[in-house]
């Protein structure tokens, strides 16, 4: 492990660090590279709105449903060996997703390359944290390797653009050979060391019961609009949604090896960071989905100049993120969230001003770079704060626990914001995007809210937190 006062690493700890960067920058461009192609999908293909979003969704679940299962394994089996051979699975899911002309059979393939990063990118993380000692070194450590991972998500749409131009298909086809090369490099440069692993054990119950849970969910709200919020199906479904999530919460406190040891959720400070992910995640996932709408079908912008609208943001968060590390040492992760918050909402604010002739001086490049901000300063801090204080033979866990919640999130909201703008599509269209980007607006507000509670704790408490006080290798800190 990497003393946390050690400042130069050697030439092969950075190619680990940079393979592992670039996979999750993968993952992560791979959530938001189609939104710029999801017109041109429709079209070609012939979805509806409702079933469109499933391209999105399919992924988003599929990464969200099993990323507590994919911590957990790595946890289990040893992180590089899942991290490899979900590699090897996002390589092969890739390449078919670009070759498919079926709406359903593009939908299935999304849903195999969500399944392979969930077992990637808490494997990563994992690999990281077990790697840099607490502190400067780790923080340095994931700064950089969040930034990565915000920089895919953001300047997705931008490559996205650029690539639609030439084809969708081009969106899904790109990510092929960088993941082969990343394949092979990591089958080198990652140590094949004795790592600690946890108690054997699987829980696929509980895997079964949370992936069941989440998928019904987004299915009735999705479907909510067309079959009525008071149906029979629409209630008997959500009942049924929660009936299999209590399920999963009975079966972590009573199986010998839980998905999820539900004792790392008295923490208070994990916890924010996983509720503060779900909103980041899931308020700006809503909200991308509306403005590919509202630029290309409503505005009749081209692919690339809708990628241009985006590229503020793309760059800021690319340019700062590799900073919050030495940010979060110095202020602490709660300020850092508070502040990247109140840019989230003030982002959503000025967007609820969209019209048929938006300026892009006062609202589209002042909303980018509310954006851009609102990412550079909070992805890096929740990673920080959700992994410190964890065991080493939990940090799968945490960082799955962690990811869950943000692609969950996504999937959710998006489902929300998809029902929103869908049951006004006889209304003006500017107010059904209005009122879709409410959704993501009271989101960043809630989330804001979160986020100052974290900084009403007492300065002691508050520093043991930043501090990631594991006590006896397990997090003590009560909500």
């Amino acid at each position: 492990m990497i003393s946390s006062t050690e400042e130069r690493w050697d030439a092969r700890l950075w190619a680990a660090l940079a393979v592992l960067c670039a996979v999750i920058f993968l993952d992560a461009l791979d959530v938001s590279m189609v939104g710029v192609a999801l017109p041109s999908i429709q079209a070609d293909l012939g979805l509806s709105t409702s079933a469109l979003q499933w391209v999105v969704s399919g992924y988003v679940l599929g990464y969200g449903g099993l990323l507590l299962l994919g911590g957990r394994t790595a946890d289990l089996l040893g992180r590089r060996k899942v991290f490899l051979a979900a590699l090897a699975v996002f390589v092969f899911a890739s390449l078919l997703g670009g070759l498919v002309n079926d709406g359903t059979m593009l939908i299935a393939a999304r849903f195999v390359k969500g399944v392979s990063a969930a077992f990637t990118a808490p494997a990563a993380l994992s690999i990281i944290t077990t790697t840099f000692a607490e502190g400067p070194a780790r923080n340095r450590a994931l700064s950089v390797f969040t930034a990565s991972g915000a920089s895919g998500f953001s300047l997705g749409l931008v490559i996205s653009g650029f690539l639609t131009e030439l084809g969708w298909r081009w969106t899904f086809l790109m990510p092929v050979p960088v993941a082969i090369i990343a394949l092979f490099a990591a089958m080198k440069v990652l140590p094949k060391r004795r790592e600690e692993r946890a108690e054997s054990g699987h829980d696929l119950i509980g895997a079964v019961t949370i992936t069941a849970s989440m998928l019904l969910l987004v299915f009735t709200v999705v479907e909510a609009p067309a079959a009525g919020w008071f149906s029979l199906r629409t209630i008997g479904s959500l009942v049924g949604s929660a009936v299999l999530l209590g399920l999963f919460v009975l079966t972590e406190s009573k199986v010998k090896h839980p998905l999820v040891r539900l004792g790392i959720l008295r923490s208070g400070p994990i916890v924010r960071a996983n509720l503060g992910l779900v909103i980041l995640f899931g308020s700006y996932v809503g909200f991308q989905f509306v403005a590919m709408q509202y630029f290309q079908n409503f505005l009749h912008w081209s692919a690339l100049e809708t990628a241009l609208a985006f590229l503020p943001a793309g760059v800021l968060v690319a340019v700062t993120s590799t900073r919050m590390g030495s940010l979060a040492d110095r202020f602490g992760t709660g300020k850092l969230i508070a502040v990247g918050s109140a840019s989230l909402a003030g982002a959503f604010a000025l967007f609820l001003r969209v019209n048929a002739d938006p300026s892009l001086a006062t609202l589209i490049i002042p909303g980018m770079v509310l954006l851009g901000i609102a990412f550079a300063l909070s992805f890096p801090s929740l990673n920080i704060q959700a992994t410190n204080g964890v065991a080493d033979d939990e940090q799968g866990l945490a960082s799955g626990l962690l990811n869950t919640s943000g692609q969950v999130g996504g999937a959710i909201v998006l489902a929300v914001v998809t029902a929103v703008l869908t049951s006004n599509t006889g209304a003006n269209p500017l107010d059904a995007f209005r009122a879709a980007i409410t959704v993501s607006a009271i989101l960043a507000v809630v989330g804001l809210l979160v986020a100052l509670t974290g900084l009403r704790r007492p300065r002691s408490e508050s520093a043991a937190a930043d501090a990631g006080d594991a006590g006896e290798g397990r997090v003590l800190e009560t909500v």
